[in-house]
């Protein structure tokens, strides 16, 4: 009876031993990912691209459940709900760039006029980069000022100004990474020559980083373009939802390439802040 007894302990304990065991293991598996997740949130470009997902994320659902008005109210309720969530995180984003001045004009100072670059047409591509970006940040501070009512001046124009210095920063991105793109085409089939193995797998990877920031840009462009004047291109005809794709695609790429280290310091793909249609 007693070794009866233990065996039934034993098979007992044997599979409470193995739920505990497998629980640890599914712990320290979370445990990388929540901590990668805190060193993120703790510097200020991460927790920008953080917010920045989930503002244009929220657009895109919140879209998405307001075109069901018609047929359930509590969609369209929830949808609504979204869209204001959405609407304040990229009001937080604007508050927080009335800062970025500063280190944006440190990084133009350090670059100045890319003497470090071996192409002339990037070199230039990326000082008109860093003026337009340089200058859209004070457009932005105004014409935030004008609308939270601490200057009197029209913010409308600030607003049209800092749309046409984002959408030609992204232009000009665009622009510098096919230049990289074709350059980098040039070396690899040099390398491809010399077989050097190791050199050809870098320069794939700067080659996906360039596309992947191409498809970034462009995803951003055709919101800047959305943001214009009416009568300019589609300007005006996206849906919410569509605003909130087109966002939340180029948001996503920015985290990849974060992560993948091809993001620098300074993100010339800035956001505007959405406005409600």
């Amino acid at each position: 009876m007693l070794c009866r007894s233990f065996r039934c302990q034993c098979l007992f304990i044997v599979p409470r031993c193995e739920r505990v065991f497998q629980q640890t293991d599914r712990q320290t598996d979370m445990q990388p990912s929540v901590e990668s997740l805190v060193r993120l949130l703790e510097s200020y470009r991460g927790r920008d691209k953080v917010i920045r997902i989930v503002c244009y994320g929220s657009q895109l659902v919140g879209g998405v459940l307001s075109r069901k008005a018609e047929t359930d109210v509590s969609s369209q309720r929830l949808g609504k709900r979204l869209l204001l969530f959405s609407a304040q995180l990229s009001h937080c984003r604007t508050v927080l760039r009335l800062f970025d001045d500063l280190s944006m004009l440190a990084y133009s100072h350090s670059y100045g006029i890319g003497g470090r670059e071996e192409d002339v047409g990037v070199r230039w591509i990326s000082v008109l980069t860093n003026v337009a970006d340089q200058l859209y940040y004070p457009c932005e501070h105004i014409a935030w000022a004008a609308d939270a009512g601490l200057i009197k001046v029209k913010s409308d124009k600030w607003w049209l100004y800092g749309t046409v210095l984002w959408g030609t920063s992204l232009l000009l991105g665009i622009l510098r990474s096919l230049r990289v793109l074709l350059l980098l085409k040039k070396k690899l089939k040099g390398y491809e020559r010399d077989g050097a193995g190791h050199s050809r797998s870098q320069l794939r990877r700067q080659m996906r980083g360039e596309v992947l920031s191409i498809l970034s840009s462009m995803a951003d462009l055709s919101n800047a373009i959305h943001w214009m004047p009416p009568g300019f291109l589609w300007a005006g005809r996206f849906p919410n939802w569509l605003v909130g794709l087109m966002g939340t695609i180029s948001s996503l790429i920015g985290l990849i390439q974060m992560n993948a280290g091809h993001s620098t310091e300074t993100d010339s793909t800035l956001s505007l802040p959405h406005r409600e249609e």
